[in-house]
């Protein structure tokens, strides 16, 4: 099997547990296999409006028929937003190989082999008409893997020069070296929670952490948090909505503590377990993802570990997942491995994701 790259332009499409919208992002990739070039050609974050935001956050409470119907008008307005981000940029969509799309997390978990990704893989070629690649957790989830992290193959391949990965989207994940291979991992809930508190405040999210700073630790649920079982077992693990609310939410008590105590505790919290793992000194890390914006957070992250923390620029922080989900796609459609064992615990490599084409 050749070990170059066609040169390939494609889009890689992400929605995150955070719900802040949904990334879009223009890729190539071209060179050797080994060592990939790569350009985020143009990028777009279009907003959730407030009925999908409610959709999508009550999913998982739905009848199996309302799931149905929902994953397939997800679908829908994924393959709108696609059609439009190409009109808006005058991209014909002959140029295009393929789109990868993620879905939306709504159920995960792993231990009993169920991951669920909404955004209907077919409905979005039906309105595109494009190549998709879709639902790339399920086969590694039903070979007893995590479904989770995916991102490391990117990292290995294209951002290999960090000592750590980190992105700091719904749930904060790292990939880095050790003992000549990646781990990789999510290490804490982060905007996930963020987010919640900040909405009881009217917010959608805290800007630069501002609401967060103006608040003190709340120390006796500091202990409790970091005493979670979860942070003491080792990789690989994965984080899911349904974790959140039955171990975290019930510590986060808004009738006994102010919103902004509780967010300063959970940065403390968040910036304290990242510092656990990422702490080596003359060693860098990439920070990625909505969370990458929280200058607090940043800042707070930073006073814990020795390890030098590299904010990118704006494009790549924001679309850095939808960048990778990209290059698995481009993977997918190459037929080489994009899910590897040493990452999830799954039993063996998967070249992951469903291709719908005609």
């Amino acid at each position: 099997m050749k070990n170059s790259l066609e040169p390939t332009l494609c889009i890689g499409i992400m929605s995150g547990t955070s719900l802040d919208g949904v990334d879009i992002a223009l890729c190539s990739f071209s060179g050797e296999f080994s060592a990939p070039e790569y350009n985020i050609e143009k990028a777009e974050t279009i907003p959730y409006p407030k009925m999908w935001k409610e959709r999508l956050s009550q999913a998982h409470t739905l009848t199996a028929y309302n799931f149905c119907k929902l994953d397939n008008e997800y679908g829908e307005f994924l393959g709108n937003c696609l059609t439009q981000f190409l009109l808006n940029n005058s991209i014909p969509k002959e140029k295009i190989s393929f789109i990868a799309s993620h879905g939306h997390t709504i159920f995960h978990h792993p231990s009993e082999k169920i991951t669920v990704q909404i955004g209907n893989g077919t409905s979005i070629y039906a309105q595109t008409g494009i190549t998709v690649v879709f639902d790339f957790r399920r086969l590694d989830v039903a070979r007893g893997g995590q479904g989770a992290p995916l991102v490391p193959i990117g990292d290995k391949l294209l951002f290999n020069r960090y000592t750590y990965r980190l992105n700091l989207g719904g749930f904060a994940n790292i990939s880095y070296n050790e003992n000549q291979k990646i781990v990789a991992f999510d290490i804490v809930p982060l905007n996930f929670v963020l987010n919640h508190l900040a909405q009881h405040c009217g917010y959608s999210f805290d800007k630069d952490g501002e609401i967060a700073q103006s608040g003190n630790v709340i120390p006796e649920v500091l202990e409790k948090l970091n005493s979670l079982p979860f942070y003491q077992t080792p990789p690989p693990k994965s984080l899911g909505r349904e974790w959140v609310e039955k171990h975290i939410f019930p510590y986060l008590e808004t009738n006994l503590y102010s919103i902004p105590d509780l967010m300063r505790t959970w940065v403390e919290h968040a910036a304290k377990q990242i510092s656990n793992i990422a702490n080596q000194p003359n060693s860098t890390m990439l920070a990625t993802g909505g969370g990458a914006h929280n200058k607090f957070f940043i800042h707070q992250l930073q006073q814990k570990t020795q390890t030098q923390i590299i904010i990118p620029n704006p494009l790549l922080i924001d679309f850095k997942e939808a960048l990778i989900f990209a290059f698995l796609g481009w993977l997918k459609t190459n037929q080489k491995l994009n899910t590897l064992k040493e990452y999830t615990g799954a039993k063996t490599d998967s070249i992951s994701g469903i291709i719908i084409s005609e």
